[in-house]
């Protein structure tokens, strides 16, 4: 058995492992590259292998840096199987066409406002590619043993992150491996915790927070007072907010700070389609979260959803107070960017993240204090308060991937970090060598490792 790494390394996104087992090509995650331009030039370039070649995909979860781009490796040439959770799938078919649909309105509207380099701006892949691919999805049990091809065997247990992710574990004759995907957090407010106790020759790890310690402050405090400094200044929030996972975990807050009389009665406001199919499918699974049916029914009706691009063009009209929580989590594409044009200029609102921002992403730069981003071709000034509600992320800190490796039910021959930026995978490699005296390493872009 090897392993070669055609994403995630040295970032947390485009997340893609190939693994071949005798003649059996399997790719774990299937995501697009975000962030720095060099990086994401690599979702036009062809993949290292042949789609045609590649017998099966198994998605640990639907984030697209996960998932994001199975559109294309179909459209390519790809015809096996995708095996997922069933609510990985579900999600699926509301965020690859979603993501197809604003890649098609962002190339229009480039090329409408004349600001493209290319001539003309090509969407990466169309809502129908997106619709295409989702013919290959196969869901799975958790637990559930599936021979995806000649003897080498899969099990999905859960990983805690969002609705429907799981660790995936391929066995073959001789030699396990288990990846992580991205690794939830034992004390999620909505999620349930991550499985522990797996045993495998091999494990790839994540390392988004590989070198840090999640503030222990309530999220909850930090976003009343952000809500209630920016209303006082008559401003309004905006909140870009990732769809799946991120945006449920503020609804809830917004709720609970609402029904306890903690923030002001202004309007809130999802715009985001994707985002609301997402928080309504929260009632399909109750299983899969902590949220009993009335607490899910509470949380969904706090705010008001803007399906439309009428809708959503009315929000960002109105000139009160309010609150928005808007895709994407990174500021990197879709309605987002409109509400930031609107309100990054007026130093009475306050633009506040709740999730990790990659390196050249919007949501990085305005963090580092920039004063002007570039949207839609245009430089716009920063004069809004930026903040970050620290403790809302959906992926492990530091101590809490140590800890879940420390209860695996043996010590790997050899740990794989992956998906995390340069600095915080290197972090982690150092502390599983000196705290778990285990032997881990960083692979490369393209590396190969043999196993067993």
């Amino acid at each position: 058995m090897q392993i070669r790494f055609l994403g995630a390394t040295g970032t947390v996104t485009g997340s893609k492992t190939l693994v071949t087992s005798g003649q059996t090509r399997v790719l774990v995650d299937c995501g697009l590259f975000q962030g720095w331009k060099q990086l994401r030039l690599r979702n036009r370039e062809p993949l290292p292998h042949e789609p045609s070649e590649i017998d099966a995909v198994v998605l640990t979860h639907a984030h697209l840096d996960h998932s994001g781009y199975l559109p294309l490796l179909v459209r390519n040439g790809f015809r096996g199987p995708v095996f997922c959770t069933r609510p990985t799938a579900d999600l699926c078919s509301i965020l690859l066409p979603d993501s197809g649909r604003i890649q098609e309105e962002d190339a229009a509207y480039a090329n409408r406002a004349g600001f493209s380099k290319h001539r003309p701006a090509r969407a990466l892949y169309t809502e129908e590619d997106a619709v295409r691919s989702l013919e290959r999805l196969r869901t799975v049990s958790l637990e559930e043993e599936i021979d995806v091809g000649r003897g080498l065997r899969m099990f999905l247990t859960p990983s805690g992150h969002i609705l429907g992710s799981a660790f995936v574990e391929l066995r073959g004759k001789d030699t396990s491996i288990l990846f992580s995907g991205d690794l939830g957090r034992p004390n999620d407010t909505m999620m349930a915790p991550p499985a522990t106790g797996h045993s495998a020759d091999y494990v790839v790890i994540e390392s988004t927070y590989g070198n840090r310690r999640h503030d222990a402050a309530d999220p909850a405090d930090t976003l009343a007072s952000i809500v209630c400094e920016t209303v006082e200044r008559r401003g309004s929030v905006l909140i870009p907010a990732f769809a799946v996972g991120r945006t449920q975990s503020v609804l809830r807050l917004l709720y609970l700070l609402r029904r306890d009389g903690r923030i002001p009665k202004v309007p809130i406001f999802l715009d985001s389609p994707m985002a609301i199919g997402v928080t309504k499918l929260l009632h399909a699974y109750p299983a899969a979260h902590r949220l009993s049916p009335a607490e899910c029914e509470a949380t969904c009706a706090i705010a008001s959803f803007a399906s439309t691009v009428e809708d959503s063009k009315r929000v960002v009209a109105l000139l009160e107070p309010k609150i928005v929580i808007a895709a994407s989590g990174m500021a990197s594409g879709g309605r987002v960017l409109h509400h930031l044009k609107a309100l990054a200029p007026g130093g009475e609102n306050t633009i506040a993240f709740t999730g990790f921002q990659a390196g050249g992403t919007r949501g990085a730069a305005l963090l580092d204090g920039a004063q002007m981003i570039k949207i839609h071709g245009e430089y716009h000034s920063v004069r809004a308060r930026v903040r970050m509600i620290e403790n809302l992320s959906a992926h492990a800190d530091q101590p809490e991937i140590l800890d879940w490796l420390r209860h695996l039910g043996r010590a790997p021959r050899r740990t794989f970090i992956n998906h995390g930026e340069p600095d915080a995978a290197d972090a982690l490699r150092l502390r599983i060598q000196d705290d778990l005296r285990r032997d881990a390493v960083v692979p490369g872009y393209l590396d190969v490792a043999k196993l067993g």
